[in-house]
């Protein structure tokens, strides 16, 4: 007993050390939000003061509160249970039976480049906007993060172990049980992860645009009733929803996968070319053309292909699309332009200087959890429906990919570029520009290709919530309103190519800015 006392007291007291930088900025935003609503610098009608903020919290959480947020979690846990099985399924047939990835693959990928916010209108027509409007919205988009990473996953079992299982003689379920599952969990788990985020996210869009339950649907309520205090909680309410979210799939993923993860032998590719692909499209469009001509299929939900392409060349000849599309553009354009320009200088200044980054990022990062057109309703308080809210939203849709990203990259890049520019006398600009930016390249511009797809997300869904003005988002979200058909889906295609595009733009420029990485 004296010598274990002894060797306690010879040891050296480890301090523990708190880190109280993180709260700083709250702190000061909080006290910013007191003075404001004090002084009254905004109506109270627009920016309530902190304490009605709480008081309505709890009234809430004694009246109906929880009934509204269990609501959403319910038709979510719904929808991702149906997408995740089907996605499962799907990326399985596509990844272990070759002759339906070819026939079945290319017309996926060519669907699941429209984004789920232009799916919206043509599934309000087709279920209306009642709970089958939810599960749809939530089906589709776990689906095809889902299908995709199983995808991968199944065909690219390392080949090592392949080889394994055919010298231990398995048959196809102790190959599937043993080999394939296990190999393929960790890129099945990533897609579950991001099919939650986008669930999410899908579900209080749906709840915001048409819906009588849900905490959506409070959210809008209290915007309507200029209650904005109802509209601060319900944002605490999401926020928190995506953080436990987070945090319960990253324990759940340290739990399930817990074997050394195996180096992938092989990459999946995706078969698009030869006859095999087009199979499957033109005798889907051959049924659909047969079925509304003959009355198989009602004309004012699924409007004849030739309908569409008529309406399409209408659109065209008449400028109509033309002056739609400009218009969305130029907000994506503007807005994106902004938030990545302030995500790229934010990111960069927060990895470099290490105590402004201990003060600004977690806030940042704890409002990266906030579903971001939950954010909807105080824009359209604060700035309003015109050009100016949508052009704010879509900066803010796109600051925060830029902004992660370049962190990240720049945090975790490699020490020995710090230790180069040590020995070489390197600082300040030039060691910004020749060493630290081309090293964190890569993520840099993964986060430049997110930026513009969300910045033009961004601008279609404030298009859908502040419908004053023009562009492609209006146009179709009008046409769901007049059951147009052939304008909806028009728009879909639109909206797909443009995103699609756009992400093709991103990649060319890493291409040609990273090209002296290819290089002997």
């Amino acid at each position: 007993m004296s010598q274990i006392t002894l060797r306690k007291s010879i040891l050296p007291r480890q301090k523990s050390h708190y880190n109280g930088w993180p709260w700083l900025l709250p702190l000061l935003l909080l006290l910013l939000w007191y003075t404001a609503s004090r002084e009254q610098w905004m109506p109270i009608q627009i920016l309530p003061e902190p304490f009605d903020v709480a008081n309505t919290a709890f009234s809430l959480i004694n009246n109906n509160l929880f009934s509204q947020w269990g609501f959403s979690l319910q038709y979510l846990a719904m929808g991702l249970f149906a997408g995740t099985v089907a996605g499962t399924l799907l990326g399985a047939l596509f990844g272990l039976v070759p002759a339906t990835a070819q026939r079945g693959e290319p017309l996926f990928y060519t669907l699941a480049q429209i984004p789920t916010l232009a799916w919206i209108p043509l599934f309000m027509v087709v279920f209306g906007i009642g709970d089958g409007l939810k599960l749809a919205v939530i089906i589709k988009t776990t689906l095809i993060p889902v299908t995709i990473n199983t995808r991968q996953a199944v065909s690219s079992v390392p080949l090592t172990l392949s080889e394994v299982a055919k010298v231990m003689r398995f048959t196809r379920w102790q190959k599937l049980r043993w080999v394939v599952i296990p190999s393929a969990l960790p890129d099945w788990f990533t897609g579950l992860r991001l099919a939650l985020s986008q669930a999410w996210v899908s579900l209080i869009v749906v709840e915001l645009l048409a819906s009588s339950k849900g905490i959506g649907y409070l959210m809008v309520w209290g915007r309507q009733m200029f209650q904005m205090d109802i509209v601060f909680v319900t944002i605490f309410v999401i926020g928190l929803s995506g953080m436990l979210m987070e945090w319960a799939t990253t324990r759940a993923y340290r739990r399930l996968v817990f074997w050394p993860l195996p180096s992938v032998g092989h990459r999946a590719q995706i078969t698009t070319s030869g006859w095999r692909a087009l199979q499957l499209p033109v005798l889907l469009l051959f049924i659909w053309q047969f079925g509304s001509q003959w009355g198989w299929l009602d004309n004012t939900l699924f409007s004849s292909p030739f309908a569409v392409v008529l309406r399409f060349i209408s659109g065209i000849t008449n400028g109509e699309f033309e002056a739609a599309m400009f218009a969305s553009l130029k907000r994506a354009i503007i807005g994106g332009f902004a938030g990545i320009t302030a995500g790229l200088f934010f990111g960069l200044l927060f990895a470099l200087k290490k105590r402004t980054g201990e003060i600004f990022t977690p806030t940042l990062n704890v409002l990266r959890h906030i579903a971001l057109f939950a954010w909807l309703p105080l824009l359209t308080a604060w700035v309003g429906n015109g050009d100016e809210g949508k052009i704010v939203f879509i900066a803010l849709a796109s600051f925060f990919p830029m902004f992660f990203n370049t962190h990240q990259s720049v945090t975790h890049r490699n020490p020995q570029l710090d230790e180069v520019a040590r020995v070489l006398g390197i600082s300040g600009q030039l060691r910004l520009r020749r060493l630290i930016i081309p090293g964190a390249a890569a993520g840099i511009f993964s986060g430049l290709r997110l930026a513009l797809i969300y910045a033009w997300l961004g601008n279609i869904g404030a298009e859908y919530f502040m419908s004053s003005g023009t562009g492609i988002g209006s146009l179709m979200f009008n046409a769901q309103q007049l059951l147009d058909m052939p304008t909806i889906i028009c728009g879909m295609v639109l909206t797909g190519m443009t995103g699609a595009l756009l992400d093709k733009a991103g990649r060319l420029l890493e291409l040609r800015a990273t090209r002296w990485r290819n290089k002997d």
